[in-house]
């Protein structure tokens, strides 16, 4: 894929007439997709989803990602197919293994080692796609019969091996990638590594050279699947600003010394300059790493505006 696709996070979820605007102005300014994250404290993915394509005409919406380990497959089955029906065709299903400890600690579900969650990640791929091909919520003929209860099913024949909405697969490491050459039709290479020595859950953001390794170990997993996969980045941070140099360093001066100023300006993880600077580097970003979607959290939304305008202008 070469056709870029922009989107952004939800974080917050304001009076229901507000959230409605929010969603059309995203939609005025060309983003292509609105994500909800699954995390604690925020709010529930699949409602924040089906409220906002009620709102909208054309933006897609999905999770960037769900905690595989929060969902029993049979269950987020049925969750993503009620959500691709009443949002006629538009949910993109984005998994993940999981991160935060105290979130499961809060939540009472064991933590487990990185190697496992990756192994129950996979195991919800492929239970959720079993249960999209099999018509696994309509075992209930009876009730179809007696009432005319039509069969759930997702809208769309995308991912999942042809029975569901296109899927997302976002992480890191070496056995999550694989699992993501082997499925998504979307490989997120994120931009936050787990520091060394610190509690799960702290993070520092990763360089280019990062990206570009991870990217690269990706598409040799995939074979010839890497040509027709899309390759996301989600971006921590987006500042316009006319100086560009300053800026970074006072973001350096901030968050410490883990990267220098060079390579914060040479990061696909962190959109700093001008609009045409981020125009700019996004779109060298395609040849460099092969990124044709980014993400940019909620509070960026206005700012990133511009920037969309600004690389589909230069792609004609």
């Amino acid at each position: 894929m070469s056709d870029f696709r922009f989107s952004f996070n939800v974080f917050g979820l304001p009076a229901p007439h507000e959230f409605d605007a929010l969603c059309r102005r995203a939609e005025r300014l060309g983003y292509d997709v609105l994500f909800a994250a699954d995390h604690l404290g925020m709010p529930a993915p699949f409602p924040v989803l089906a409220a906002a394509a009620r709102a909208t005409e054309r933006l897609r919406v999905g999770t960037l990602v769900l905690n595989s380990l929060f969902w029993n497959p049979a269950l987020l089955a049925r969750d993503a197919a009620t959500t691709d029906v009443l949002t006629g065709g538009r949910l993109e299903l984005g998994l993940g293994a999981g991160h935060m400890k105290w979130e499961f600690d809060e939540a009472r579900i064991a933590w487990q080692g990185f190697g496992d969650r990756a192994d129950r990640l996979e195991e919800t791929v492929t239970e959720v796609g079993r249960h999209f091909a099999a018509d696994g919520f309509a075992q209930q003929a009876g009730m179809r019969e007696a009432y005319g209860v039509p069969v759930l099913r997702p809208v769309q024949r995308a991912g999942f091996g042809g029975w569901g909405p296109p899927l997302i697969i976002g992480g890191t490491g070496d056995p999550v990638l694989r699992i993501a050459a082997r499925h998504a039709d979307t490989v997120s290479v994120a931009g936050a590594y787990q520091i060394k020595g610190r509690p799960p859950g702290t993070f520092r953001i990763g360089t280019a050279a990062e990206a570009a390794e991870r990217v690269a170990f990706a598409r040799s997993c995939a074979g010839d699947r890497a040509a027709s996969l899309e390759w996301h980045a989600l971006a921590q941070m987006v500042q316009v600003t006319d100086d560009r140099a300053g800026a970074a360093e006072r973001v350096v001066e901030r968050f410490g010394p883990a990267m220098t100023v060079e390579e914060l300006l040479d990061t696909p993880y962190v959109l700093i300059g001008t609009v045409e600077e981020i125009a700019g580097q996004i779109l060298r970003g395609r040849e460099r790493f092969g990124f044709t979607h980014y993400t940019v959290h909620g509070p960026y939304l206005d700012a990133f505006g511009p920037v969309i305008e600004a690389v589909r202008r230069a792609e004609g």
